[in-house]
């Protein structure tokens, strides 16, 4: 048994032995890790950009709320039998009120409430700024029920508005933005479309959804005044909440029962309607989010093999040049076991140099992609650096083993006599 005391005695001999090698060949070295250096980066990279998506995701789905289920017309991620859901009836605002009689009156419901949108796209305007393209949302007082509605001023539109239709409405972050540049908009009357509303609250900003929708360009208005002024659309929907998102199978399946009975459906008729939910968007990123996995660690794994056996062959390369010095040291008493740890120290040195390198450019390179492009995601954690540095550890290890060992079996006598 090793006393401790030799040990870090040899350990820390052969520490400065492999930094004093390192040190004399900088070129040598610095080239021997740049496959570790790459592996390093492409695992880094991926790992930031999956943990970005991840997050990302995490936030648009807290944006559409986890325990909502969505009545409409289309079916999310549909790309076959177009025409089958194009002949459709639309989803009727009204069926809101229905389903909510209907809870109301049930004892064993897996619902809580369910809420119309009236869906449009209009031009915004105030003065002379104005905005192409903004979603207009008409819904009722009990939206924050169903949506996270966080204001940045102002207030959300009373029960009493919503039945009425009242010219009220709550804009995003970017409309306030844009159309009220050094202003509040609070208490200003703006138009939209062919209509006139006050505005009476402002959203926090909130992103984009998954990168596409912005939620900071929608308004919102009592359902009143948007079917008024705007009318009837196939994207109207209809919001439903579960009561525990764990048993959304159960409330999924209670809603199709619902909706088939409001839709005057017999047995053997096939549901005209689509009950929409989370599951959707992540059948979509998870083929992306693998793909990103595969193509990184197939680039990983080949750049850090490749760099194992650069590591590999210089350190073989490195116990031939020192073959005198091995036997002059074994002669005078070191071990196998002292010989083989420096040689394994130098090679493990100069993967976490690597590592190191590695890391640094992609936590730089991380920072400039979400400089250049805000609204990808990315996500530099520790956790990712933990996975570098025990990555190149292993490399090196993998790597000088093999050149160490035979360094440690060296006849003192026949290495004494190397030219």
């Amino acid at each position: 048994m090793i006393a401790p005391r030799r040990f870090f005695y040899e350990f820390s001999e052969s520490v400065r032995i492999a930094y004093a090698q390192i040190m004399a060949n900088k070129m040598r070295s610095v080239l021997t890790a740049l496959g570790v250096i790459i592996g390093i980066l492409a695992v880094t990279l991926m790992g930031t950009a999956i943990n970005g998506i991840d997050r990302g995701f995490e936030n648009s789905l807290a944006m559409l709320g986890y325990d909502v289920l969505y009545v409409q017309k289309w079916p999310w991620g549909i790309a076959d039998d177009w025409w089958k859901y194009r002949n459709r009836p639309r989803i009727k605002t009204e069926y809101a009120e229905q389903i909510n009689k209907i809870i109301e009156s049930s004892r064993t419901t897996e619902l809580v409430v369910a809420v119309p949108q009236n869906v449009h796209i209009k031009t915004a305007k105030f003065g002379e700024n104005q905005i192409q393209s903004t979603f207009i949302m008409g819904t009722t007082d009990e939206y924050p029920l169903v949506a996270q509605v966080d204001l940045q001023e102002g207030r959300f539109f009373s029960s009493a508005e919503s039945l009425t239709g009242r010219p009220v409405c709550i804009i995003g972050y970017d409309i306030a933005d844009a159309l009220f540049p050094g202003m509040s908009p609070i208490g200003k009357t703006m138009q939209i479309g062919n209509a006139q509303a006050q505005v009476i609250g402002v959203l926090t900003k909130q992103g984009k959804f998954l990168g596409l929708f912005s939620f900071d360009s929608q308004i919102i208005v009592p359902i009143a005044f948007s079917k008024k002024y705007f009318g009837e659309t196939e994207s109207d929907r209809v919001v439903v909440r579960m009561k525990d998102k764990s048993r959304a199978l159960e409330a999924k399946e209670e809603l199709t029962g619902i909706m088939r009975r409001l839709r005057g459906l017999l047995p053997d008729q096939k549901d005209n309607f689509s009950i929409n939910e989370q599951q959707a968007f992540k059948n979509t990123i998870d083929p992306i989010k693998s793909g990103i996995a595969l193509a990184g660690l197939f680039i990983t794994g080949l750049s850090l093999f490749v760099g194992a056996i650069g590591i590999m062959n210089i350190t073989f390369v490195s116990v031939k040049e020192r073959t005198r010095e091995i036997g002059t040291r074994k002669a005078l008493g070191a071990r196998q076991r002292t010989i083989l740890m420096q040689f394994l120290i130098e090679a493990v040195a100069i993967c976490l140099v690597g590592g190191i390198i590695g890391l640094l450019l992609a936590y730089g390179l991380s920072m400039l992609i979400a400089f250049a492009v805000p609204d990808f995601p990315m996500s530099f954690s520790l956790d990712l650096v933990l996975i570098g540095m025990v990555t190149s550890v292993l490399t090196g290890i993998f790597s000088g083993f093999a050149p160490a060992y035979s360094a440690a079996k060296l006849d003192p006598v026949v290495a004494l006599r190397y030219e």
